[in-house]
């Protein structure tokens, strides 16, 4: 998250929306605000040399995204409570919401779109939902989690194929590819020939505030061939997203799902309006107004978007308030919650990871689930990789040449500083991206060479005239240690409530071992695979 990732991902983003993909900007504009929140920090020590510090202004930072990308600041610091942070006290809160305040504050000046709304899909109901309504809103929380779990499915299958063939070596092929593929599928359809934000804008409005009809949504001779029109073009989608989502540019999946779910709405609605026409003495329309229209088409599309994005993302609150802060209708809040879950609840059925999480267990990324439940039944000094087996660096007698040289013919994360290799006792942490930044910086001082000597310790030399590179103030000198006995069950929320990378495990000083994200990771998958194997 540097500059040169933020230059690339705004261009591209720009790029990747205009040219009518089946992707969406929110999630690229959420990693877009956490560059800016990685990158501006950097200026204040208070906050470049904090790690904890630092991950609270990346959750600030991710609501302001989310806030941009819906116009939805409450639902931006929902978002980063629900879906990205893993510690959120009550300063982090109130920073968050600061964010996303001033983010959508900023974007209301702006006013991108030249109508006063902060997003393009932004629409306000005027008439309130009926009761016979609730099943209908139910069924589309079911397709949208059938939905989600196919989305995910196959889209994984076609990431790890990517991933571990011939394809990876042709990203930009494959870009131009999908691009050409996606340019004349859609232009065959009309509702598909609009961008995904158009679309989703012209399915959630009510027909009584658009000036000109949508391509038949309010009045055509054949209603029956509009919806199956709509449904073709959710199919299309559908095929369309799960092959582009993962190729080698910035890429939503917020506004894709959306108008997957909303076309299926849409169509629903519709017929449901035709039904209710046609009927409309029928005891279940009895709560309907004779001579007003009592069913709205555009708020079947608002709820089949809210099903189709909890069926592929399983957000639950934070989607339910981003929706309410879109449409303005507090009445809709009960259908949206209700559709929500139910989606959630049938995407569960069939597997309990949203398209994020089953990315980043794909990649392998040492991300601890806070949602998930860890049962180990064992100590620290059970899983620990002990200290024969590590990388350390003592204190003194190290060169600058070999500390690069270690840094060189290595590949983890952080080396333990101790004492001498026969007692083992501990002095600090030093991590490897901290070795390889001061070590390049020590070599551009007058006189420094491979044989002056390192001190990660309080032992320097006793005169100043001596000609040595003092690494204390990149050595962690306080790391967090624990006992051997330690339940795993507790260092487990150690690391989830403090963010930790790793832990020591130390008797009386001597360090035994070191516990790290990947290590825990590694052997719940261990306990996961011993327990399918016995059922």
């Amino acid at each position: 998250m540097n500059h040169s990732a933020s230059k690339i991902k705004c261009v591209g983003l720009v790029l990747t929306v205009g040219s009518g993909l089946s992707l969406g900007k929110e999630g690229p504009l959420v990693h877009v605000a956490c560059c800016v929140g990685n990158i501006f920090p950097r200026i204040f020590d208070k906050y470049a040399r904090n790690e904890a510090k630092k991950r609270e202004i990346l959750s600030a930072s991710s609501a302001a995204g989310v806030s941009v990308a819906f116009g939805a600041p409450i639902g931006g610091v929902l978002f980063s409570l629900e879906e990205v942070s893993y510690y959120f006290p009550y300063k982090t809160m109130w920073r968050s919401f600061f964010c996303a305040m001033v983010a959508a504050i900023s974007l209301q000046l702006m006013n991108p779109f030249r109508t006063g709304k902060l997003v393009l899909f932004q629409v306000e109901y005027k008439r309130d939902w009926h009761g016979f309504e609730l099943p209908f809103f139910i069924l589309l929380g079911v397709l949208g989690g059938l939905y989600g779990s196919f989305f995910i499915h196959m889209n994984i299958r076609i990431a790890a194929f990517r991933k571990s063939t011939w394809l990876k070596n042709y990203g930009v092929a494959e870009v131009l590819v999908v691009t050409l593929v996606t340019a004349l599928l859609s232009f065959t359809v009309m509702f598909t020939r609009v961008s995904a934000g158009e679309l989703v804008a012209n399915l959630f409005r009510e027909c009584e505030e658009v000036e000109e009809d949508f391509h038949g949504l309010c009045k055509s001779p054949s209603m029956g061939s509009v919806i199956a029109l709509l449904l073709f073009s959710a199919f299309l989608k559908i095929v369309l997203t799960i092959f582009t989502f993962g190729i080698r540019i910035p890429a939503g999946i917020f506004v894709p799902s959306m108008a997957i779910g909303a076309c299926v709405g849409r169509a629903l609605g519709i017929a449901m309006q035709l039904w209710q026409e046609a009927y409309p003495t029928l005891w279940l329309f009895s709560s309907c107004k004779t001579g007003q229209q009592c069913v709205t088409p555009g708020t079947y599309a608002m709820v089949g978007a809210a099903a189709a994005l909890a069926g592929v993302t399983r957000m639950t609150v934070s989607l339910t308030v981003i929706m309410f802060e879109l449409t303005g209708a507090l009445s809709y809040v009960l259908p949206i919650m209700i559709t929500v879950m139910v989606a959630k609840w049938v995407g569960d059925a069939f597997g309990l990871e949203g398209i994020y999480d089953a990315l980043i267990h794909l990649n392998g990324y040492p991300f601890l689930d806070t949602k998930e439940e860890y049962s180990f039944n064992a100590t620290a000094a059970q899983i620990m990789t002990r200290s024969e087996d590590l990388e350390v660096i003592t204190a003194t007698g190290h060169t600058l040449g070999s500390l690069d040289e270690l840094v060189q013919n290595t590949d983890v994360k952080g080396y333990p500083v101790v004492t001498s290799y026969q007692d083992m006792h501990m002095v600090g942490y030093a991590g490897r991206a901290e070795l390889r930044y001061a070590i390049d910086r020590a070599r551009n001082r007058d006189g420094v060479a491979d044989s002056t000597p390192c001190y990660l310790s309080e032992d320097l030399p006793l005169l100043d005239s001596a000609m040595f590179v003092d690494f204390r103030p990149w050595t962690d000198q306080t790391p967090m240690t624990i006992s051997p006995r330690f339940p795993m069950e507790m260092v487990m929320e150690l690391f989830k409530k403090m963010g930790l990378r790793y832990v020591l495990v130390t008797r009386d000083g001597q360090v035994l071992g070191i516990i790290t994200k990947k290590d825990l990771l590694r052997h719940g998958r261990d306990l996961l695979r011993t327990m399918e194997g016995r059922l």
